[in-house]
């Protein structure tokens, strides 16, 4: 087992702040730099604002002259860009997904294909490139639906539609006027669900999991 340990943590928000927190409490850790962090993080770690998180290169060069033994990435862009394939092919232990695990975050209609394919329950849907066909649908299907960036849009891609002139608004916006760049240029329309809904986190090494804590979001809360 590993002592004395250098961690590098990749992020600067609060996902990170709170992973370095808690990893500075292990006895096995030795000292944390993290890229590019935050003046709110300097107490308890070297920050590197000169590193991006989404610079591959410069994150892998700092942690490779850094000597760091393992490390850990906080935001999803990194990841679904092959961040932890570059850093397992220099031979540095990563916490994080392969770019190919991350296509369940990185893209919606993936996932959506994903769970049918497993039996996994998820919400009816359909994916579209095409501005007028998407158009079509919400027109043809008449009730209240919801509609998705395919891609990462930092919790934000989402729209929930009581109508068919807000769902063709919510498309107009995401592909035509590009709100969330490349993100929207393909959306999922699914059917809206209504219910408690709930986070809930596990760990894989690809074939043993451990379970953490569940969490609720309220976005449309007040």
């Amino acid at each position: 087992r590993l002592r004395h340990m250098r961690i590098l943590i990749v992020g600067n928000g609060g996902r990170e702040h709170a992973l370095v927190w808690k990893i500075a409490q292990s006895p096995r850790v030795e000292a944390i730099c993290v890229a590019p962090g935050s003046a709110a993080m300097s107490s308890l770690a070297e920050a590197h604002p000169e590193v991006s998180a989404g610079d591959l290169d410069a994150v892998v060069k700092l942690a490779r002259e850094g000597s760091v033994d393992l490390v850990v990435v906080g935001p999803e862009d990194p990841l679904a860009a092959g961040l932890a394939d570059r850093l397992r092919a220099e031979g540095i232990r990563v916490f994080g997904p392969s770019a190919a695990a991350a296509r369940l975050e990185g893209s919606k209609a993936f996932a959506k294909d994903f769970m049918d394919r497993h039996g996994i329950p998820t919400a009816a849907h359909r994916a579209f490139s095409d501005l007028e066909e998407a158009l079509a649908h919400v027109r043809a299907t008449g009730g209240r639906c919801v509609v998705k960036a395919d891609g990462l849009a930092a919790g934000k891609g989402v729209s929930m539609c009581e109508t068919p002139e807000e769902a063709e608004q919510a498309l107009r916006e995401m592909m035509a006027d590009g709100r969330f760049g490349d993100a929207g240029r393909c959306v999922v329309i699914e059917d809206w669900l209504v219910g408690e809904e709930a986070s809930y986190y596990a760990i894989s090494d690809g074939e043993r999991f451990v379970t953490l804590a569940a969490a609720q979001d309220h976005k449309r809360a007040l």
